[in-house]
């Protein structure tokens, strides 16, 4: 019988306790969402105008997009170095800027404050890095849930955040400021050691469906929690009490999944079946790194109309073809050709893959959809303004909690996709935009209840990208530059908001508020803004982004036609 430090120690290196522990650093990691509620703090404390504070949230989008370092960081150093960096970024960052807005430091010029807060958001892609880097490592099968869950445990991370602030009940409201600094610093230090690859693969065991199904039980149950959390917060006063029991009832939902770890290791050995299961896995892997070469040649003989074959008959004939071909090498009748370069499925760099057609049309694609997506999430405020909601921040909870929910079935359903049908996963993520498309269009023709329509549809949909894109991208390009592939892709995003918030949303709303100002009687005081009211605010702009989710779709569907041969090859006999 196995002895209890023997089992502490499988414990410790379970890849299950790795991706628990990554959901517990992804539930606190998403400091960018926490912009909406200490923007107001810093406003009324520092006395800035709407201007000053767009200029903080501009830095703050920065500091969230820019992810080089860590991605390269990722490949040569361990994964808690990583978090500490991050760490240390957002508790230096965000601390000096609570000492400021609660006046323990003089008031220090906007750029100081600029210069924090992007340095502080800027550990998030520290954060999200190491998580994703050791889930998809441990995970090499299962790719799709595994970045759903983690990037949907960030989506949600600013709402458990705030239900943290509420429970300790802090006399001032720069406190809030103050949970965002420590919160994120106390967890992540105490459970970095934890986060690393821990060789998963090797722990594949028949139970891994019924775990991730139990996760995704958990994840829907702190979805529909968290939501009637914020109604009831909404529509009752709530006393001190009742908070602090809501929110020990948040913590105990994301600390609940630990028990999946806990049983696999002290309540269920593995069985014979599990270990001759393990072992043809390992001798798989084995003859694959025997026949690297010359499965390369293989992809260069192989006739295009095989792919069209049954999956059994396309095994035979690939076989085949290698076999003659290690028989040829060996008789001295071919000579293997080296490699000029990685091949798809292969392990890219992220300079060999920004010159593959197939990441550059991924990333396009992400830029016309992703960046319509946060387009509309961050005009939401003004959307339900021009419509005549006096609640926004209702709107707001809700495209949080659909941006969770969306980003773990699209793991789900994407991964479903790859392994009953062996077909490419960014179809996934074309039919999602198609649906982005859809609920635009449904906006842009002033359609009853659009504003619901789209927090709920443009919410889950741009949730599922997040999903479905890093996955793909690991599965085409490799693990060894994950990091930093990731992390590039994450640019796409504030890349298309730019433009289409920036300069397209924007534009066309102050047109309109000129127009309507035009025709009243009423004449603006100075430092006034202009306000917009109807459906015409953002008509025009949702038909636009329509059309470039279509454009998307098209893209997303010629990577699809593009890797249908690699997806076949990796998915095809499993």
């Amino acid at each position: 019988m196995i002895g209890i430090p023997e089992k502490a120690k499988t414990f410790v290196n379970n890849r299950w306790l790795v991706f628990v522990a990554s959901m517990w650093v992804q539930s606190c990691s998403g400091i960018g969402y926490m912009y909406g509620s200490i923007s107001p703090v810093i406003k009324s404390t520092m006395g800035y105008n709407q201007r000053q504070i767009a200029v903080l949230g501009v830095a703050k989008d920065i500091g969230d997009a820019i992810g080089f370092v860590a991605g390269s960081l990722s490949e040569v150093v361990p994964i808690w170095v990583v978090l500490f960096i991050g760490v240390a970024q957002n508790f230096f960052g965000y601390g000096l800027v609570w000492l400021t807005v609660n006046h323990t430091l003089p008031p220090l010029p906007l750029w100081v404050l600029c210069v924090c807060i992007f340095v502080g958001t800027n550990g998030e892609t520290y954060f999200n890095t190491g998580a994703l880097v050791s889930g998809v490592q441990n995970f090499p099968k299962s790719r799709g849930p595994v970045v759903g869950i983690l990037k949907g445990f960030a989506g949600l991370s600013g709402a458990i955040l705030t239900q943290v602030y509420l429970m300790f009940n802090f006399p001032d409201e720069a406190s809030i400021i103050f949970v965002v600094a420590v919160g994120p610093t106390i967890v992540i230090t105490s459970v970095m050691f934890l986060i690393r690859p821990v060789g998963g693969h090797k722990q594949a065991r028949q139970s891994d469906d019924t775990s991730f199904l139990a996760l995704y039980g958990v994840c829907l149950i702190l979805a529909a929690y968290l939501l009637a959390v914020l109604i009831l917060q909404d529509l009752v006063d709530l006393n001190q009490t009742v908070l602090t029991v809501l929110a020990l009832g948040l913590v105990t939902l994301v600390l609940l999944p630990v028990v999946i770890p806990v049983t696999l290791v002290f309540f269920s050995p593995r069985s014979e079946e599990e270990e001759r299961l393990l072992n043809e896995e390992k001798q798989e892997v084995f003859d694959h790194g025997k026949t690297e070469v010359i499965l390369s040649e293989v992809e260069d003989e192989t006739p295009s109309e095989i792919d069209s074959l049954p999956a059994e008959e396309r095994e035979k004939r690939i076989s085949h073809l290698q076999a003659r071909l290690v028989q040829a090498a060996a008789d001295g009748a071919v000579k293997v050709k080296k490699k000029k370069g990685p091949r798809r499925g292969e392990d890219f760099t992220l300079t060999q893959a920004l010159v593959k057609a197939d990441f550059l049309l991924m990333f396009f694609s992400l830029v016309l959809a992703s960046g319509s997506g946060l387009t509309v999430i961050d005009n939401l405020g003004q959307m339900c303004q021009s419509l005549g909601y006096e609640n926004p921040h209702i709107f707001v909870s809700m495209i949080s909690i659909w941006n969770f929910l969306g980003r773990v079935a699209g793991g789900y359903f994407s991964e479903l996709v790859v392994r009953m049908y062996a077909y490419p996963r960014p179809v996934a993520m074309a039919a999602v935009q198609v649906v982005m498309s859809c609920s635009l269009l449904y906006y842009a023709v002033s359609a009853p209840g659009a504003i619901y329509v789209v927090s709920v549809v443009m919410g889950s949909c741009y949730g599922a990208h997040w999903a479905i894109v890093p996955s793909a991208a690991s599965e085409l390009f490799g693990l060894k530059s994950f990091g930093a592939l990731y992390n590039f892709l994450t640019l796409a995003s504030p890349a298309g908001s730019l433009i289409f918030s920036g300069v397209i949303a924007s534009g066309i709303y102050d047109y309109e508020a000129k127009i309507q100002n035009a025709t009243n009687l009423d004449t603006l005081t100075d430092g006034e803004a202009l306000t917009c009211y109807g459906t015409i605010c953002y008509s025009i702009t949702c038909g636009i982004l329509s059309v470039l989710c279509l454009m998307a779709f098209v893209l997303s569907m010629i990577v699809v036609y593009r890797t249908k041969r690699v997806y076949a090859k990796l998915y095809g006999s499993s």
